[in-house]
């Protein structure tokens, strides 16, 4: 099964997708793309059988989705996410439109994709303006049931209220330390966006269980 893992950042969606595809008995080879190269640097000593790209996540989609089963991405969400408007901060942050790369991603993947997809972002301040399925504190536009439990870790949403042990905390839960990131994006916020790999793990086992499912019919029908 090909996998396109764009926005791959870390991998927090990867980090059991191997432990997944054993049990299912389903080999799996995954492409990442990310276009900070350090944090593409440390994506592939985490995940050594990947192919890593440095790219542009967004024009790499257009130019190779056809080559994928399934493809995951999770586009920048700053510019939707709830926090912009709180009373806190609804005044210091740089007034911005929401990026509507995320909406491009899922009408072109919708239409145009003939193998299954999962598109994640935090659930914005507006309304979205496409339907999604609502887990956790999480949207996801995918052509496929995720079900009502993602196995989201509830602990997440405490982590982030204690910022001054964030980032240890954040290390602890997603099994990796942030302090190994030099470059030039803060340590906080890569480790606030990662998805949550009990998350990731439960929808690969849908989209496997689903292949599966749609193999043995193929079968039954010859």
């Amino acid at each position: 099964m090909k996998i396109l893992n764009l926005y791959a950042c870390l991998g927090g969606n990867r980090y059991k997708w191997d432990e997944v595809a054993e049990q299912a008995g389903i080999e799996i080879e995954v492409t990442a793309i990310e276009l900070d190269e350090e944090l593409a640097k440390l994506y592939q000593e985490r995940f050594p059988t990947d192919q890593v790209i440095v790219a542009d996540a967004h024009e790499y989609l257009l130019k190779h989705f056809s080559e994928y089963d399934f493809v995951w991405s999770s586009p920048p969400c700053p510019t939707h996410s709830k926090i912009r408007v709180s009373q806190k901060n609804r005044e210091s942050f740089e007034h911005k439109y929401p990026d509507m790369k995320l909406y491009e991603e899922v009408i072109f993947l919708q239409n145009f994709h003939k193998g299954l997809f999962c598109v994640e972002n935090v659930t914005p301040y507006y309304e979205p303006l496409i339907p999604a399925q609502k887990v956790g504190r999480h949207l996801y536009w995918t052509n496929f049931s995720l079900g009502n439990n993602l196995n989201e870790r509830k602990e997440f949403n405490g982590i982030m209220c204690a910022a001054k042990n964030e980032v240890a905390e954040l290390s602890k839960m997603h099994d990796y330390d942030f302090r190994k990131y030099k470059g030039n994006q803060r340590i906080d916020k890569i480790a606030r966006n990662l998805v949550d790999y009990e998350v990731g793990k439960a929808i690969m086992q849908r989209a496997l269980n689903l292949k599966i499912e749609n193999n043995s019919h193929q079968i039954e029908l010859f």
